[in-house]
Parts: structure tokens; sequence; C-alpha cells
């Protein structure tokens, strides 16, 4: 049985959470927010042989199927989370197996270190909610500071934004010279050598008409608000989301009336975020039905994990908007970075990928 560290991540968060008995909620700066926690009243997998439930009653933990399996004391999983979290934390490889953890699992009917689960939810959770005494079945993603920075956006031809080149005419000669501009940074430079030949970007559509409907469904504006996004991320220096927003909200290119301080960019861009976590992808019709309905869990370099709940909304969007990062992925892979004729008009492709920071 091998993965990669995020994969053993689902199986060391099965472990730890067992064994804290707790969820904890986190703030903006990953830290756990010390008077809200949620007690945990099962954890719910979906195996090849079968559904089980992981109950919590006091120090034990019930293993139960259609009917109970077995007893293991909560004082187990603390011992086997300590463990896998040291070979994930030790190794190397892209995958590996770890033999003992392996053993134990087999024991509690975990026969997989992928639970079968669909969309974004990676592990499922019955909470008691102390504020409305409710006992919901919560789907949550879990995001792994374990590994390499997963991403929350994919990039892919459906997160292309196309842009008319206004300002400049050029020939099929000229149009090579641009496109041949092979530095380290090409597209940043391509970029400039068109501005500073008199070229003025226009944002036009996004490639895809599903992801274009999408961020419309969001907000009307989100398109044009990302098509300026992505300009001065591939202009400047900055990649953190958090400093492009304020970049954004200071310039104000759709003219919104600021007069009393309305942040109109952060707010509509952290509602993007949420949804783009929570189940929206670039791809396929989005109708606003999370997937992951309880939200993320993010398991800490440290070993710790903290949940962002959709109860508590304003932390979530909080921790999206902090924690990410435009990145440029393969521009000959997914198809941007080129300048191109099309019906006399010349256009140039940007790409959106959102990766979390570390």
């Amino acid at each position: 049985m091998t993965g990669n560290k995020g994969e053993w991540s689902e199986i060391y968060a099965l472990f730890k959470l067992l064994g804290d008995k707790v969820l904890a909620s986190g703030n903006e700066k990953i830290e756990k927010i010390p008077d809200i926690l949620y007690p945990i009243i099962k954890i719910l997998r979906s195996e090849r042989n079968g559904n089980f439930e992981y109950s919590i009653l006091d120090d034990i933990v019930l293993i139960s199927e259609k009917e109970e399996l077995l007893r293991i004391p909560v004082s187990v999983f603390k011992e086997k989370a300590t463990y896998l979290l040291q070979a994930i934390k030790s190794n190397q490889d892209g995958n590996f197996s770890v033999p003992e953890i392996e053993d134990f699992m087999q024991t509690i009917n975990c026969i997989s270190i992928k639970a079968s689960s669909s969309a974004k939810t990676d592990i499922t959770i019955v909470i008691h909610d102390q504020r409305t005494n409710q006992q919901p079945v919560l789907g949550f993603s879990i995001k792994s500071q374990l590994g390499n920075p997963s991403t929350l956006l994919n990039a892919g031809r459906t997160t292309n934004f196309i842009f008319s080149i206004s300002g400049l005419n050029l020939s099929e000669e000229e149009i090579d010279i641009v496109n041949s501009i092979d530095s380290r940074s090409k597209i940043k430079d391509r970029i400039e050598y068109i501005k500073n030949r008199g070229g003025y970007f226009n944002f036009s559509e996004t490639e895809q008409q599903i992801f274009s409907n999408n961020l419309i469904l969001i907000d009307s504006l989100l398109p044009q608000i990302i098509s300026n996004i992505l300009i001065d991320f591939y202009t400047s220096a900055h990649s953190k989301l958090l400093d492009l927003v304020s970049k954004i909200e200071e310039t104000n290119p759709l003219n919104f009336d600021i007069t009393n301080k309305h942040k109109f960019y952060s707010y509509k861009i952290k509602r993007f975020l949420t949804d783009v976590a929570l189940g929206m992808t670039p791809s396929k019709v989005w109708n606003g039905e999370y997937d992951a309905t309880g939200g993320y869990l993010v398991i800490k370099e440290d070993g710790e994990i903290v949940c962002y709940h959709i109860y508590n909304k304003s932390e979530f969007e909080n921790y999206l908007l902090n924690n990410t990062k435009l990145e440029t992925a393969s521009s000959s892979r997914h198809g941007f970075g080129m300048l191109y004729k099309k019906d006399g008009d010349l256009f140039f492709k940007l790409n959106l990928q959102i990766r979390f920071i570390k």
C-alpha cells in the first residue's frame, strides 16, 4: 500500500481526529481559535468492502458496519497518528509505504489510503454543534502542509482569459519576434514588449463559456475583476492574492463608488475563492451547491489540524484570501502566452491557476 504525502495525510487526519475527539477551528493565520471546538461524534468512511463508522464513546472508538465489529482505545489512535506523522515528515520519496500503519489499517477495516468519495469531500465527520444542539454530517476537503502545497484552482485551457490588443498593428514577422522571447519570465517579457510598442490589453472573454458563466453566476463582474488581477500578476512582482487584491482595491479599474471605503474587490474575490474551494470547477456547470459541506481541514506542518467550517464563514474566507497565490502554469500545455492574430485583430491569452501558500 503506497501513497504520497498528501494521500497519507488523509489517514493521518482520521487517526489524529479520533485521538483528539474534537475539531478545532482556525483563524486566517491557521491558528487554533481556543473557544470554538466541535466534539466529534463519529467519522464515516466508505471502503470497497463496505461503509464503516468510527464512533467515539468516552475514550473508546467503536468500529461498526451494520453491527459493532471491534473497540479500540482512543490512545491507540493517538499513538498511530504520532507514528504516521513522523513517517510522512521523514520520507523524501514521491510514493512510499508505512508497513506498521498498513497492518493497523487492515485491523480496523481501513483498506485503502484514499477513501472512496465524490467531488471535493475527503473525510466525512458527524460533529456536535453546541450552538444549535444539532449533529450535522459534514464533508471536509483536506489540505495538508506536510507535502507540497496543493492547488485551489487547477490550470487548464478552461482557465484561459483572452485579451484583445489595441493600439498596435504587427506583421506576422513581428508577431514571431514577440513569441520567440524565451526568457525565464517569458510571459511577463512578452507582455512588456507589447506594451512598450504601444499595445493595450483589453479583456475580451474566457476561452470556455462554462467557466465564464460560472463566474458570472457568483458575481456578474467577476470575469472583469479576475482579468485585471491576472494582468497585475503577470506584470508585477506580486503573486499573493492578498497583495493583488489590495492593489486592485487601490486602482479601482471598474470604477466602483468607493467614497465610503467599500471593499468591493476583496468581497467578490472571497466569494469566488469559497465557491472554488467547496465545489465550483471551471469545466462543469456550477449550481451553487457545495460538495464539501463542512469546509476545509488543514493539517499544519507540526501535525495539528484546524478546520474552517462554513458556519464560521468569515474565518474561512479570510483563510483562503490570506493563504493563496497565483502561479504560472505550463504555457505550452495549456495554450497561452502567445500573441496571435484572428480576423485581423491581435489577441493574447493568460492563464489562471491558484495554489495554496505553504
